[in-house]
């Protein structure tokens, strides 16, 4: 029997299965982007746990991260006492580099000022504190990766009137660790100098060596962060995660910031070369002219696939944001493009794409949540439902495909290692989703119907 009710009623003040996740998720992940930083949530150790929980599950590596362990005394008198213990207790125990500290809805709550605390901490030397505001009652996850983005281009990017490194800073947004290695490969390919901050590669896809480092690899190191002043220009991909931080190096460090999606699919993936060459003035290689020749190939030989489907997005703000051009691109109707990130210029942005191609009768909404989606579709399905592992219930129910895609995936693996930005990334959701469709139709066929050519 179906929980979810076909007749839609207006709800204002209840959100149900929602598009998202809480603040503090995003704010450890964009720490884990520093080199030997150590991500610490100032609340409660549930909070942290769950944190931690809901990144190991998607990335399956283990996420490293401390606490300041709140009882019912900080939740009254303040989390200074905690927070003071919690950083000598880590720097005695784990010695990083860095500390990165995100507030939860508690100690946002009960009014920590977690700046003054760290400024009257007397911290070793050579070690770097950071941190960021990020109440789990205000925007998302993505919300609070912008923030701790931001927080450290503030208290970290510095300028040199005197100096320049020629660089580009990139700030990828929450995207996979893959993705990041694919959009500094292809920045590579181009022979561009570049910062990536933060880069979470080399850290929670870190390989088997038989020894564990609580510290990977991967990661911006702090002297990256600082210099990123110095950079010509920054690039941010995705406006939604990567916007606050390019902005901010500007205001500090009068760095020029370029803000553009992410580049999921032919066009995004085009801006975001193109912006380079302007920057730069370097040229195109051939082995990207290649790939994009490649993508187009694959996207006529297979567009009888798509032609005329209909899909449901569902997930992050930029990436769905991305994913709608892209599915229009290969001639489906984007029927619901759903997410639960609060901001305006998330409709604005896929109504600006649909106007474009002269789409219609699309339904957008955010914020919100996964039972409005699976009551709309009750009422008229789709083909494809593209979205996060979450979506396998409304999938189940209603018979439909699901292409997983985003943050989180929790029911398959791999996916956090192969990209899904720029060509090449492409490439696979095509795999993806016309192996999707394609399934359907075999398992529909009768059996005189069943084709061996498709």
């Amino acid at each position: 029997m179906s929980l979810t009710p076909k007749k839609i009623t207006e709800r204002s003040g209840l959100v149900v299965n929602p598009v998202k996740t809480c603040q503090p998720i995003g704010a450890m992940y964009a720490a884990l982007g520093i080199n030997k930083c150590l991500p610490h949530s100032h609340g409660s150790q549930g909070c942290c746990s769950f944190h931690r929980m809901h990144l190991t599950r998607h990335f399956r590596d283990p996420v490293v991260a401390t606490t300041s362990s709140f009882t019912e005394g900080a939740s009254v008198f303040g989390g200074r006492s905690n927070l003071n213990t919690s950083m000598k207790n880590i720097w005695k125990l784990y010695n990083p580099d860095v500390v990165a500290i995100n507030t939860t809805c508690l100690s946002e709550t009960i009014g920590d000022d977690v700046g003054s605390m760290i400024a009257s901490m007397d911290l070793p030397e050579g070690k770097t504190v950071i941190h960021a505001s990020t109440p789990s009652y205000v925007g998302s996850h993505i919300t609070g990766y912008s923030n701790m983005v931001q927080a450290m281009i503030k208290q970290l990017a510095q300028k040199d009137e005197e100096a320049s490194n020629e660089k580009i800073n990139l700030i990828p947004g929450f995207v996979d660790p893959g993705d990041m290695r694919e959009i500094k490969r292809i920045t590579k390919l181009m022979g561009i100098p570049f910062t990536m901050l933060p880069d979470t590669s080399g850290v929670v896809d870190s390989p088997m060596t038989g020894k564990y480092e609580m510290y990977p690899k991967g990661g911006t190191t702090i002297e990256e962060i600082k210099d990123s002043g110095n950079s010509k220009a920054t690039i941010a991909l995705g406006s939604f995660a990567s916007e606050a931080g390019a902005f901010e190096l500007e205001r500090k460090c009068d760095v020029k910031p370029y803000v553009l999606k992410t580049p999921i699919g032919v066009k995004a993936t085009d801006e975001f070369i193109m912006q380079l060459v302007k920057i730069t003035g370097e040229e195109v290689p051939y082995a990207l002219e290649e790939e994009r020749g490649q993508l187009v190939d694959i996207m006529t030989d297979t567009h009888f696939h798509f032609h005329g489907k209909t899909a449901a997005i569902f997930g992050d703000p930029d990436v769905v944001i991305a994913m709608t051009e892209f599915v229009v691109s290969l001639g489906m109707t984007p029927k619901y493009v759903v997410t639960g990130t609060p901001g305006k210029e998330f409709k604005q942005q896929v109504d600006a794409i649909l106007e474009d191609a002269g789409v219609e009768g699309v339904k957008v909404k955010n914020p919100g949540d996964l039972l409005e989606l699976h009551q709309w579709i009750k009422n008229e399905s789709v083909d494809l439902i593209i979205g996060n592992s979450y979506g396998k219930y409304i999938a189940k129910e209603e018979d439909i495909p699901l292409v997983r895609f985003g943050f989180p995936i929790l029911d398959r693996s791999v996916q956090s290692y192969l990209p899904i930005v720029g060509y090449k990334g492409a490439m696979r959701l095509i795999e993806k989703i016309s192996g999707a469709l394609l399934d359907r139709a075999d398992r529909d066929a009768t059996e005189e119907d069943l084709e061996l050519v498709m």
